[in-house]
C-alpha cells in the first residue's frame, strides 16, 4: 500500500510540475474563472483531455516496453534527458527571471460554445501538451513497471486539482499568480522535481 501511495504521490508531483507553467491554456482558464464564464466546461475539458492524453502515454509507452524490453533503456535515457532539460530551463528562469506573471487581462470568451472550442484548440493543437503528457509522463510511468497506472492516476489527479483551483479559485489566485516572485518559487520547485526525476530515470536505465 505504501509503495502504491508513494508512486501515486510521485505521479501527482510530476504531473503538477509539467502542468504548472505560464502559458496560453492556463491564462485562458484563469481569465474565464475571474469572469465566471463557462468555468465548469473549461475546467472539465482541460482535466478530461489531460486524463485521456496521460492514459495514452502510460498505456502506449508501457505497451512498447512490454513488447520490447530494451525500449525501457531508450525511453529512460530520452525521457531523462528531456526532464533534465526542462529542469535546467526552469532553474534558469529562477536565476534570470523574465519578469512575467500569469495575468487574467484580455478579452473573455463570453459564448459557451466559443469557450469550449477555444479550450479544445488550446489543449489538442498544442504540441507541447503531447510532449508533456504522452511522452514525458509516459516514460516516467514506464519506469514504475506494474505500478505505472497508479503513477498515471496521480498525474491525472494533479491535473484535476490544478485546473479546478485555477478556474474556481481564480479570483483568489489571480493576484498571487500575477507576481513574478510567485513564479520564481514555482519554477524552483519544478526545477528540483524535474532534475531529480530526470537523474533517476537515467540512473535506472
Amino acid at each position: 500500500m505504501s509503495s502504491a501511495l508513494t508512486t501515486a504521490a510521485t505521479g501527482f508531483g510530476t504531473g503538477l510540475s509539467l502542468i504548472v507553467a505560464i502559458g496560453a491554456q492556463n491564462a485562458f482558464v484563469l481569465r474565464q474563472g475571474v469572469r465566471r464564464e463557462a468555468v465548469l466546461a473549461v475546467v472539465g475539458i482541460c482535466a478530461v483531455s489531460d486524463a485521456a492524453l496521460i492514459a495514452l502515454g502510460v498505456g502506449g509507452v508501457g505497451a512498447l516496453v512490454v513488447a520490447w524490453p530494451g525500449a525501457l533503456t531508450a525511453v529512460g535515457w530520452i525521457g531523462g534527458l528531456f526532464l533534465l532539460g526542462y529542469g535546467l530551463l526552469a532553474a534558469r528562469r529562477v536565476i534570470r527571471p523574465g519578469g512575467a506573471g500569469l495575468r487574467a487581462e484580455g478579452e473573455a470568451v463570453r459564448s459557451r460554445r466559443r469557450a469550449v472550442l477555444t479550450c479544445l484548440a488550446m489543449t489538442w493543437l498544442n504540441p507541447h501538451v503531447y510532449l508533456d503528457t504522452v511522452f514525458l509522463l509516459g516514460s516516467v510511468a514506464a519506469d514504475h513497471g506494474p505500478l505505472r497506472w497508479t503513477f498515471g492516476l496521480g498525474a491525472v489527479l494533479a491535473s484535476l486539482c490544478w485546473f479546478t483551483a485555477l478556474g474556481f479559485g481564480a479570483r483568489l489566485l489571480s493576484r498571487f499568480l500575477a507576481r513574478p516572485t510567485a513564479w520564481r518559487i514555482l519554477d524552483g520547485l519544478v526545477a528540483t522535481t524535474m532534475i531529480v526525476l530526470g537523474g533517476t530515470l537515467i540512473a535506472g536505465s
